[in-house]
């Protein structure tokens, strides 16, 4: 059974009451265009560029692909990063975001890309130390990656404007030095392999998001800080840390 054979029963019909408000529907916008992109999902890779893993302590050519979660609320396209509680280290990560207009399981990745709808500059906003600590206990991750506003992203550029780049310079600046740089040719999971190993594992739909791995540079934040993104062929995202 299908996600949509099952829609009926685990989503609300036209009239339907509830017992609270139901929370809003997080979106993107589209560059160009007034209608918003709908977010489901928000799967995110590790260590994706081989000069980040060493940066990290890893060994790119020893581990198969990983993903983590966070949660499509994380999303946000204000240009404010609010500085979260609890950790005293922040780390940007800047990354290509991959938006999907069609999905399913066990998607070939000869035929990947005609799931996608569109592309984006994303930050994947870590609390390091958090993270740390859960990884010498080997527990989950939620508490360093999934946290309010920790998905900065701008607008979304269609496919159909762009086609699918598969390289070009992707960089972050913050207070106008670069801190990472790198290209998208150099990630060792390309977009149709992502895709095609996430849907071996889940039903992937319209409306969900990869975040697609991060070069080399990651630092730690400050608040006052000013983070402008950049992957060519796509755009641009300016981010304040408050």
């Amino acid at each position: 059974m299908s996600i949509k054979d099952r829609s009926m029963a685990g989503t609300a019909s036209a009239g339907e009451q509830y017992v609270i408000a139901p929370p809003p529907q997080p979106v993107l916008p589209v560059d160009g265009e007034s209608a918003r992109f709908p977010i489901r999902r928000v799967y995110c890779i590790g260590r994706n560029y081989a000069a980040h893993a060493v940066e990290m302590g890893h060994d790119p050519d020893k581990e198969p692909p990983f993903f983590f979660l966070k949660s499509n609320d994380n999303v946000v396209s204000d240009g404010r990063f609010p500085y979260p509680p609890g950790s005293t280290d922040v780390h940007h990560e800047i990354e290509l975001v991959v938006a999907l207009k069609d999905g399913g399981r066990d998607i070939a990745a000869d035929r990947a890309l005609d799931c996608v709808y569109g592309y984006g500059v994303g930050l994947d906003m870590t609390r390091r130390d958090l993270q740390a600590e859960m990884k010498k206990m080997g527990r989950p991750w939620e508490i360093g990656k999934s946290f309010e506003a920790s998905a900065p992203c701008g607008p979304l550029v269609p496919a159909a404007r762009i086609g699918h780049p598969a390289s070009g310079a992707i960089r972050l600046e913050v207070n106008g030095k670069v801190r990472q740089e790198g290209d998208l040719n150099q990630m060792i999971w390309k977009v149709p392999e992502m895709i095609a190993y996430l849907s071996g594992l889940f039903e992937l739909a319209p409306g969900d998001i990869i975040m697609t791995g991060t070069p080399a540079g990651v630092a730690a934040v400050q608040r006052g800080d000013r983070l402008q993104g950049h992957i060519e062929g796509i755009g641009e995202l300016l981010v304040e840390v408050i």
